[in-house]
């Protein structure tokens, strides 16, 4: 089968096209025929080398953490009838950029008749991300929210999240098509962040937040952090704009604003299952569907993982095979 790996550090080239030896389930297991595989903007960040303690990986290695497609095989000790099923499931260290992949059982989900295969590839990290945000950072209606990196794929989850929780919701992203985006998902506020003076339009339109959930980082993040009320909340999950925006520890305790950081959103198997199916009950029930803005074969995996570094993507970036 074909297989994208990666044997060394380095700019997108370094994802390499190749064949491998048809994966077989063992026990518990399921082969699933993959129809879309989830990319994530971290996994960019690792193949650079730049994983860090979070995300320790050595090459060679193969990228990816997840898929969504049909099951053709199970191994022993799986009901038959698993076979033929939509599923979603993480892949892990298995790597996700690849034709067929072995998942456990015990970790895979079916998915709703009313969510696309592209839909439930979007949500397995994203959408257990935004579930499990939701849970930990409480929004209550008319709460003054401010989303950063509002138009990507996690972004575009919580603005509605946000928006369906009653809240006035503030999406800050980078260029007018995002900003478009943003209002079409709901949005009473899309500002660009790239623009001086955006602060100031978020302050006069709020008067100040009772929660940022920071998806940016860098320079943008800390800037959401002053727009804080006393006794907000704040979520330092995002890097794209230079790394997490962790506010001092001393400044936030005199004002009562509880910091959750990434550490927060390192969930454990069984709540990324039960956030996994919370997302793909949003997406079926509440309408709450990731934001998908571009899709590549998967021999273009280098192109994907460009795309997603020069910041021409909107919401997701998945990997059609």
């Amino acid at each position: 089968m074909r297989v994208i790996e990666v044997g060394a550090f380095g700019g997108p080239e370094v994802l390499t096209l190749t064949e491998v030896p048809e994966p077989v389930p063992g026990p518990g297991e399921l082969l699933l025929r993959v129809a879309v595989a989830d990319v994530l903007w971290v996994e960019t960040a690792i193949r650079r080398g730049l994983g860090g303690t979070y995300f320790p990986v050595t090459p060679p290695y193969r990228p990816g953490g997840g898929v969504a497609g049909t099951v053709e095989a199970v191994g022993v000790g799986v009901d038959p009838a698993w076979t033929g099923r939509r599923v979603v499931a993480r892949t892990d260290e298995r790597g996700g950029y690849l034709e067929r992949a072995v998942v456990s059982a015990d970790a895979t989900l079916p998915v709703p008749e009313e969510v696309s295969l592209a839909e439930a590839a979007a949500l397995l990290h994203d959408g257990v991300t935004a579930a499990g945000l939701c849970d930990l950072v409480p929004v209550r209606p008319d709460d003054r929210v401010l989303v950063t990196a509002a138009a990507g794929g996690l972004g575009a989850l919580l603005v509605q999240r946000a928006r369906a929780a009653g809240a006035y919701v503030v999406a800050a992203a980078r260029g007018e098509t995002k900003r478009a985006a943003l209002y079409r998902l709901g949005a009473d506020l899309a500002v660009d962040y790239a623009e001086p003076g955006w602060t100031a339009r978020v302050r006069a339109a709020t008067g100040g937040l009772d929660v940022v959930l920071d998806g940016a980082g860098g320079d943008y993040g800390r800037a959401a952090f002053t727009l804080l009320r006393d006794g907000g909340w704040f979520s330092a999950h995002g890097t794209p704009a230079g790394g997490f925006a962790v506010p001092d520890e001393t400044d936030a305790r005199t004002r009562g604003v509880t910091v959750v950081g990434i550490a927060d959103v390192r969930f454990t198997p069984e709540q990324r299952l039960r956030y996994l199916r919370d997302a793909l009950d949003a997406a079926a029930t509440d309408g709450i569907r990731p934001l998908i803005g571009q899709t590549f074969p998967l021999e273009r995996a280098a192109d994907a993982h460009r795309a997603i570094e020069d910041r021409s993507t909107i919401g997701k970036t998945l990997l059609v095979v």
